[in-house]
């Protein structure tokens, strides 16, 4: 089974960076459908939250479809299948999940940007540090969510 990161990346090979990138695809698809269900639990008056939750799901359907093109674009087919949601009927819980989901995405697309330039894939480096960027800004929109919230 592959690492997320690997130690020696000289050693990679194209397929098995098309198989870590089809992981990052289903776990994009996940943060869809989460992000979505997480939209649908809260109140109409939680407005911010929300339009919030909104935006990120919008955010990581476009990663989902970047990354389906750059995997076929390799010579790869993406996934279509995508990980168990998570659930919960708390706001705070449900943001939690979610900041969980973005911290795993930033450590993913850090290591995922290692891999390609190693492969030479400069490119892709430079579309998967965009990925990363928008990553990061999803945790700090997650943080100040979480303050505003309290404790439920």
């Amino acid at each position: 089974m592959l690492s997320w990161a690997r130690e020696d990346l000289s050693e990679m090979s194209l397929d098995e960076f098309i198989t870590l990138l089809n992981r990052d695809l289903r776990l994009e698809y996940l943060a869809v459908v989460q992000y979505t269900q997480h939209f649908g639990m809260l109140n109409p008056g939680d407005a911010n939250l929300r339009d919030a939750l909104k935006d990120l799901a919008g955010d990581e359907l476009a990663h989902a479809l970047i990354l389906a093109e750059q995997i076929r674009r390799l010579g790869g087919v993406p996934e279509v299948r995508t990980p168990r949601a998570r659930t919960a009927d708390k706001a705070r819980a449900l943001l939690l999940q979610d900041r969980r989901g973005e911290k795993g995405a930033v450590t993913r697309y850090r290591a995922r940007i290692l891999q390609a330039q190693a492969l030479g894939l400069d490119s892709l480096a430079g579309i998967l540090r965009a990925i990363l960027a928008a990553e990061e800004r999803h945790l700090q929109t997650l943080d100040g969510l979480m303050q505003g919230c309290g404790a439920d």
